[in-house]
């Protein structure tokens, strides 16, 4: 906490001014503060004393108004040492614990040697690829043979070229739509197991 600031010239004029209204144990304070003159510290003691005698009086002079433009003093913290076995203790602890989420975060990665490949594994690289790739052909497949039909079919209903196009378009779309929506239902469900 606090314990002094430094003094300025309002605050030594109204230490003059009342220099001998001090209780007596101050006054030798005071005396050292007039002499040392603007620049030295005050004891916040003395500020108090101060401001009772100041309001004591019936001033209109505040305290803050003395005290404006002054620095104060704080005391340096002084952190004590601490325990090497503490210490020693602690960086245990933090070591064990740095352990413990390197573990956590590597438990699912595994050592793969890629200087020998088999077959085996270029089989099972390629797997999903091959999955996906069915998938999308199995997809354009299914939307051609929709249009194709449907173009087929409405020959006997209409007799333009345009209309039959329209209506085709329209029979693919909807089989389209109805195909991406079991291939998201699917692929959701596959994403579940995993």
């Amino acid at each position: 906490m606090a314990s002094d600031c430094r003094v300025t010239e309002p605050l030594l004029r109204a230490l003059r001014e009342l220099q001998s209204c001090f209780p007596p144990d101050s006054r030798a304070a005071v005396r050292d503060i007039l002499a040392a003159g603007a620049g030295s510290s005050v004891s916040f003691r003395v500020l108090r004393e101060l401001h009772s005698l100041l309001r004591e009086r019936g001033s209109n002079i505040y305290l803050h108004e003395l005290l404006e433009g002054s620095e104060i003093h704080l005391p340096e913290v002084k952190l004590p040492e601490r325990n090497p076995e503490l210490v020693a203790r602690l960086e245990k602890i933090k070591a064990k614990l740095a352990n413990e989420e390197y573990k956590r975060i590597t438990k699912n990665v595994t050592f793969q040697s890629y200087q020998q490949g088999t077959l085996a594994d270029l089989g099972r690289q390629v797997r999903p690829l091959k999955t996906i790739i069915i998938t999308i052909f199995n997809f354009l497949v299914t939307i051609v043979a929709a249009f194709a039909c449907s173009y087929i079919g409405t020959q006997y209903i209409f007799t333009e070229t345009a209309a039959r196009v329209l209506s085709s378009v329209i029979v693919a779309s909807l089989v389209g739509l109805a195909e991406l929506y079991v291939l998201v239902r699917t692929m959701e469900g596959q994403l579940g197991e995993l």
